[in-house]
């Protein structure tokens, strides 16, 4: 059984279709042993407690500074033992050390086809806006390792989707969410859990 924890900061809904893989079976081998969140307001938080997973709220604003946030974060994580991290819009950055001690262990979701619309300051709306202002026809998701770097890591799965005529950032991202992150992530997932259990077998 692959054991995980999802960090997210907003409404969830990547996070939801990990909870509804799991429940479908369409995700296999995995339990999520916990859900965190840097914000106390996110929706998130309210969709794992709906679901009966074990949900925390690690915020920043609740420390002196970035290092004690990190050391409760850290902690938080360690508590919790997971086998993976799933990143499912989580904007914080990460601190160096959860990258040492959970290295390839670490995954995100990122809203295009990396190395396209991506690296710092790219999440949310502002990808499918520059996407938009390029005029690109094929837009998509990327499921990647996380690294040092910001979306660098190695790429586990994309999946294209296409822009149509009128598209609004608003109406590019819903068509991104819908055909491609609650697609790949779950699928990634799924993928990264049996080859945990050939492992330990």
């Amino acid at each position: 059984m692959l054991n995980i924890v999802v960090c997210v900061s907003g409404g969830g809904t990547n996070l939801q279709a990990i909870i509804d893989g799991v429940k479908e079976g369409s995700i296999r081998n995995t339990k999520i042993v916990g859900v965190i969140s840097n914000n106390a307001g996110a929706y998130a938080l309210t969709r794992a407690e709906d679901a009966g997973i074990p949900a925390y709220c690690v915020s920043p604003k609740n420390f002196e500074n970035r290092e004690r946030f990190n050391r409760a974060f850290l902690a938080q994580l360690e508590a919790l033992a997971p086998d993976l991290i799933v990143l499912a819009g989580f904007l914080v950055i990460l601190p160096e050390k959860m990258i040492e001690v959970y290295r390839n262990r670490i995954i995100n979701i990122h809203p295009s086809l990396i190395p396209s619309f991506c690296g710092t300051g790219y999440y949310g709306l502002k990808v499918h806006e520059e996407a938009l202002a390029r005029g690109v026809k094929v837009t998509g998701a990327t499921v990647h390792y996380v690294d040092e770097g910001t979306d660098t890591g190695r790429i586990i799965m994309q999946k294209a989707v296409e822009v149509l005529d009128g598209d609004t950032p608003q109406v590019l991202q819903r068509r991104v969410m819908e055909q491609a992150e609650w697609v790949i992530l779950p699928k990634a997932i799924d993928e990264i859990a049996s080859s945990w259990e050939e492992r330990k077998e």
